[in-house]
Parts: C-alpha cells; sequence; structure tokens
C-alpha cells in the first residue's frame, strides 16, 4: 500500500515538473524589456525584472526613457532569429509563463541584465546575480546612472526628477513620436509637423513619454491625433 502511494506522488511530481518544462519556439516579439510573445503566447522572462516601458532613469544630470530602451535592446536580440523558450514557472496574475529564453544556446534573461536594462529578481532567483554585479562595475546601461528598480517603481518610488514632474524635454535618439495624455485621460500621440506638436511637453511622471514609431504607439495603445 505505501509503495503504491509513493508510485502516486512520484507520477504527480513528474506531472508537475513536465508542466513547468513547457517548451515555446518561434520568432519572437518583445512587449517591453521582460516580456516576449511567440506564436500568441505572453511569455514573462524568469529572474530578471527590466525597467517598466513608461519608467524613466538619470545619467549626467539628464532624464531618459530607460523602460523604452530596455525594450529597445531585447527587440534587437530577437529581431530575425528562432527564440527558444523553456518555462519555469507561472505567473497567475497576469496569466503568462515565466521562462528562461535563449537564441543558439544564448541566455536572454542573462544578456539582458548583462547590458544593464534588466535587475536580477532576487525574490524569485539568485540566477542572474554575477550578470547584474559585472554591468554595475562596467556601468552598462542604467548603471551608469540613477535608477529606481522596476519592482520599487511599481510599487511608486520614484527618481527626484520623476517626483517633480519634470518633463523629458529631450526625446531617446531617433524617437520623435510625442505621446501624452489628454485632460479626458485619452492617450494620444503627435507626430513632428500636426498642430501643436512643438507644444506639446512631455512629463514622464505622468505616464506620459516618446515613441520611435507609430507601430509602436498603436501597439501600446495610444491613438494618433485628430490633426
Amino acid at each position: 500500500m505505501m509503495r503504491r502511494a509513493a508510485l502516486v506522488i512520484c507520477s504527480i511530481v513528474l506531472i508537475a515538473g513536465t508542466a513547468r518544462a513547457q517548451t515555446f519556439e518561434g520568432h519572437a516579439t518583445a512587449k517591453d524589456g521582460d516580456d516576449l510573445v511567440i506564436g500568441g503566447t505572453d511569455l514573462r522572462l524568469f529572474g530578471i525584472d527590466a525597467f517598466e516601458l513608461h519608467q524613466t532613469c538619470e545619467a549626467d544630470g539628464k532624464s531618459y526613457a530607460c523602460g523604452q530602451l530596455a525594450k529597445d535592446d531585447l527587440a534587437k536580440k530577437v529581431l530575425g532569429h528562432t527564440v527558444h523558450c523553456v518555462q519555469r514557472d507561472y505567473d497567475a496574475e497576469h496569466h503568462r509563463p515565466v521562462a528562461v529564453c535563449s537564441i543558439d544556446g544564448e541566455d536572454l534573461n542573462a544578456s539582458m541584465v548583462s547590458d544593464g536594462w534588466a535587475l536580477a529578481y532576487r525574490k524569485f532567483s539568485n540566477d542572474y546575480v554575477d550578470e547584474e554585479n559585472r554591468a554595475n562595475a562596467e556601468r552598462k546601461g542604467a548603471w551608469r546612472g540613477n535608477f529606481i528598480p522596476a519592482w520599487k517603481w511599481r510599487q511608486g518610488a520614484r527618481l527626484p526628477s520623476e517626483s517633480k514632474g519634470k518633463p523629458l524635454v529631450q526625446p531617446p535618439a531617433g524617437c520623435t513620436i510625442k505621446c501624452n495624455i489628454s485632460k479626458k485621460g485619452e492617450w494620444i500621440y503627435h507626430l513632428p509637423g500636426q498642430e501643436n506638436y512643438d507644444d506639446i511637453v512631455i512629463t514622464p511622471s505622468k505616464g506620459e513619454r516618446w515613441f520611435c514609431s507609430e507601430e509602436e504607439a498603436v501597439n501600446a495603445g495610444w491613438r494618433k491625433a485628430k490633426r
């Protein structure tokens, strides 16, 4: 009887292990610095926490869109490649697998931390602490200035420039689309040459930002200004 019970327990463990080890493979798109979509499935990168898409950091006395740069870095890594992901956990809050992803054997999760656009998510794993320490020592990515870890930023922590509502006057290189939030709460993007473009001031602390392309703006939920 005890042997049969042990076999049942082992079977349950094996089944659970198989579920956690589900794999996903194909071309991927980046939603932000730690979130990929493969074949319609949203995947969270395991063990890391990248800067939030609307988050700003500071370097050389200026604010810049580190969240957008984190997304751009991941997007460049996966562009034109087949991405292989192995599930390690499940994010019940957002209903998505949490996985370690790679390209030709190179760990994408580790690469994002090594580039300085994500931190080791110690709350869940210490797998990428070494990569974080190297990025810090080499002043890679956001380590060249000041930042708030994404998990604290989501809880409301802000840099002094953000908490004061300081406008982001200088856009990231090549990103000239202004996305502001109207008094009615509408998310609207403005192209150079459109009416009032020059008068629009982007304030990241309010959730406003710059985009590099209309496609990115639309995918992120913004609509084009009517004039």
